[in-house]
């Protein structure tokens, strides 16, 4: 759950985005800046944070009055050596946020922290990671909060979708680059998993709404519905002229998190008594409409 320190909405002298190439960051910087919130953006060019003497260097550009919007990762992270690259990013970011007395900082962690469950999962519900992914996000949290003074407010999203998402992951952003390049949408097993999925731009108006409000403790971002990827699929593809086919395959090992992960979002509701977050066929034409990635 959050708690807002600021009695009320408060813009920051200046946030700072580590990592903001990222989709994450990208979206943040962007929606700060249309409204007039002074940003320094960060990415791996002007903050490397596997490089010798970046904690140094960073220290040193960062103001007391600063928020840090912390979200620089390898990700997904897939392997052992990824799993260690990640801890010594935030090993580096912890060493240049805690001399610096920064105001605020938010961590940009993930829903795969949770331990899979039936029911739908809220920010009280038990953090037991069964992937390497989770790990590294739980174990940077945990990093942030033993190196800092300063509040600071976990977002913890789950899937993400929007136009310019990097990593074509699969669902509505793989989906969308197939259907507009006219190619067959091909699904794991028949898609039957359901998922909740985010637009983008919730994410980043949540970012700015707990910057402005300087809040702290735990948010997971999520709608409340799930959605199968088939239907997904399906939506997309007749959202092209002509559709393109959706087609199953032959399922290559279980589905994850047993093919079925739900989120109650009364804490987004609580925090931010009139944030809606969008529907999903909104979501969904709006990254159609703002689609500028090529296959």
């Amino acid at each position: 759950m959050l708690e807002h320190l600021n009695s009320g909405v408060r813009t920051p002298r200046r946030v700072v985005i580590l990592g903001a190439q990222g989709f994450v960051g990208r979206a943040s910087a962007r929606l700060l800046a249309a409204q007039g919130v002074p940003v320094l953006p960060l990415g791996h060019a002007e903050a490397d944070l596997l490089a010798a003497g970046t904690a140094n260097r960073l220290s040193q550009e960062l103001r007391p009055d600063d928020a840090v919007v912390v979200i620089s990762a390898r990700a997904p992270c897939k392997d052992a050596a990824m799993l260690v690259d990640n801890v010594r990013m935030m090993e580096c970011a912890c060493q240049a946020l805690a001399p610096a007395s920064v105001s605020h900082v938010i961590y940009i962690s993930s829903d795969a922290v949770y331990r899979d469950s039936r029911t739908p999962l809220t920010e009280e519900s038990c953090a037991e990671p069964n992937s390497l992914h989770g790990a590294m996000h739980l174990a940077r949290e945990v990093m942030l909060k033993s190196a800092l003074t300063a509040p600071l407010a976990i977002l913890r999203p789950t899937l993400l979708y929007g136009a310019d998402d990097p990593h074509n992951g699969y669902g509505p952003n793989r989906f969308r680059r197939l259907a507009a390049a006219g190619q067959e949408i091909v699904l794991f097993g028949e898609g039957e998993e359901q998922r909740d999925h985010v637009l983008i731009d919730d994410v980043a108006e949540i970012v700015r709404r707990v910057l402005m409000h300087r809040s702290r403790g735990v948010l997971n971002v999520a709608t409340g519905s799930v959605h199968s990827f088939r239907n997904i699929a399906e939506r997309i593809a007749a959202m092209y002229d002509p559709p393109v086919p959706v087609r199953g395959t032959p399922r290559q090992g279980p589905m994850p998190h047993g093919g079925y992960r739900p989120f109650d979002s009364a804490a987004s509701q609580q925090a931010f008594p009139d944030f809606r977050y969008t529907d999903l066929a909104t979501g969904l034409a709006k990254a159609k409409a703002e689609q500028s990635r090529p296959m």
